[in-house]
């Protein structure tokens, strides 16, 4: 990935709506969910909806399928690969393992999250 490809798909993910979408999709992954699902659990308008998926699959964070009359969508998981790769990609000086922390931090907020 390079620096404008980068720029892209972070500003994909840069309105709420389009960050909400992409949530609730890496919960239901892999299966995904059918378009009108993601509108009524969201409170999206189905046309806004539309547009806001469209950026995110262009960006490569989601997918499509057809599946008789519905459309379900789903992440892409190479397109999230690719980006937190290149991310990380010269993370803490050539010692990935000191990025243990994140995701540490990422099971401690679950572990919180099942406690509350």
């Amino acid at each position: 990935m390079d620096t404008l490809t980068a720029v892209d798909t972070l500003s994909a993910l840069a309105q709420p709506s389009r960050l909400q979408i992409f949530r609730l999709l890496v919960k239901h992954s892999p299966t995904g969910l059918a378009a009108g699902k993601i509108a009524d659990d969201l409170g999206v308008r189905h046309n806004t909806l539309s547009t806001h998926v469209a950026i995110l699959t262009r960006a490569g964070l989601l997918r499509s399928e057809r599946n008789g009359r519905s459309i379900i969508y789903s992440i892409d998981p190479q397109g999230i690969k690719s980006l937190l790769a290149y991310l990380v990609e010269d993370c803490c000086n050539g010692q990935p393992e000191l990025c243990t922390p994140v995701n540490s931090a990422k099971n401690q907020r679950r572990a919180k999250q099942f406690a509350d």
